[in-house]
């Protein structure tokens, strides 16, 4: 009888996580880039005060929640361990606690930086000093593990380090399932920056990359007509080949502190990146002759985007600006197009939210910003939660957001 529960609930979360748009399953939504899945229904206004479904105490992280059905999974510090929770997303009732690997913390704050994924009836999750855990969620129990230093030698330093890399400031970037594969930064100089494991059951299918990791994570996107992953590390942006890891194309970038930290955008054929250091940079790719190369379409050195990953709506971009401000900028011109001050300090998450954006800044405000290239229309804004450098989830008219000391369930659809 339970052999049969688990195939049966494998079967349901299979049909949840491959069916349904309605999801927020990994790091910046279904589609990776911060838009909800097609047909997913939004309110077209948000109250100014409002009240919560359910909420639970947690403890600190930069992890964001992810949802799959009546499943939610977050990573936080708990009693000097990175642990991973799941809960019933209808209720935030516990299902069940894991502990992954011992707690980091700066002068930034303690916990986990990377965000979980669920996929099927697994969870993957990775913590701050690089151990790699494959879950099952029915109960947490881990069915493969990683180590990044036992497996690849790469030692976590902390504050040792002397820049900005994942060894210093904990591995960030989140890991991407895409088919049978699981793409996860692990950062060895010795050929292993990127790795692709079986999702199934943890074997290496190739390690490629010499290059140091930062806090970006990896994307998957069509490019001058092929397949590629691409993937911002410490010092260069790259597209590769997704089923061998061979590097198609290859520019270096290299920021203070190494610390790239935003998720590259495909826009048509070409990427779009950003930074503290080189601002917001957009390259064409190209092939001739089935080489790959690299070409700069435009760079603006003033959209100093530090931490904030932009969306695109249309040809324009939109996303928390370099001075405590929110932007709009022209895509194909690369000139930005507005500035509006009161935004948090350094980072807003922002997502496409139907015909408008919905933005939680920094400092815990949540803005209804309508995505107008002439000007900034902002449609509401209210005090939601506390501090935090957090990504929300958004899943069946549900907003779940946390900070260092909540997850709170918000029903925006009034059901």
């Amino acid at each position: 009888m339970k052999k049969r529960f688990v195939l049966t609930l494998a079967g349901i979360l299979w049909c949840v996580g491959a069916q349904a748009a309605d999801t927020w399953p990994q790091w910046l939504g279904p589609n990776r880039d911060g838009t909800l899945g097609a047909g997913v229904a939004v309110p077209e206004s948000i109250p100014a005060e409002l009240k919560s479904v359910w909420r639970i105490q947690i403890g600190g992280g930069f992890s964001s929640p992810v949802v799959v059905g009546q499943t939610l999974v977050y990573l936080d510090d708990r009693l000097g361990q990175e642990t991973a929770h799941c809960v019933n997303s209808q209720n935030g009732r516990e299902n069940w606690a894991v502990p992954v690997a011992s707690t980091f913390q700066d002068e930034w704050g303690a916990g986990t930086r990377s965000t979980p994924c669920i996929d099927e009836d697994r969870v993957y999750a990775l913590s701050c000093n690089g151990e790699f855990r494959c879950l099952n969620l029915r109960d947490g129990k881990t069915i493969w593990a990683k180590s990044f230093e036992k497996d690849f030698g790469v030692k976590f330093l902390g504050s040792k380090a002397n820049e900005g890399t994942s060894t210093r400031r904990g591995n960030n970037g989140s890991p991407l399932l895409n088919g049978d594969s699981a793409y996860v930064p692990v950062g060895s100089t010795n050929g292993a920056m990127l790795v692709c494991f079986n999702k199934r059951n943890g074997s290496m299918v190739w390690h490629a990359g010499t290059d140091e990791t930062a806090y970006s994570s990896p994307v998957l996107g069509k490019l001058a007509g092929k397949q590629q992953l691409v993937y911002l590390s410490a010092e260069a942006l790259m597209g590769l080949e997704p089923g061998t890891g061979e590097i198609l194309w290859r520019v270096p970038l290299r920021t203070n502190a190494k610390r790239h930290a935003a998720t590259p955008l495909i826009f048509e054929d070409s990427v779009i990146v950003n930074s503290h250091t080189f601002g917001v940079i957009r390259f064409a790719i190209e092939q001739k002759e089935g080489k790959f190369s690299a070409r700069q379409e435009w760079a603006n050195r003033q959209l100093a985007i530090n931490l904030a990953t932009p969306v695109i709506v249309g040809n324009h971009l939109y996303s928390q600006g370099p001075a405590k401000d929110f932007i709009c900028a022209d895509l194909l011109a690369g000139k930005q197009n507005w500035s509006q001050p009161g935004f948090g300090k350094e980072y807003t998450a922002t997502m496409v939210f139907g015909k408008n954006l919905l933005s939680i800044t920094d400092d815990g405000q949540l803005v209804l910003i309508e995505p107008n290239p002439a000007k900034y229309v902002e449609r509401s804004r209210t005090q939601i939660c506390g501090k935090n450098w957090n990504f929300p989830a958004y899943a069946d008219g549900k907003l779940y957001i946390r900070d260092n000391r909540e997850l709170a369930c918000y029903d925006l659809m009034g059901k």
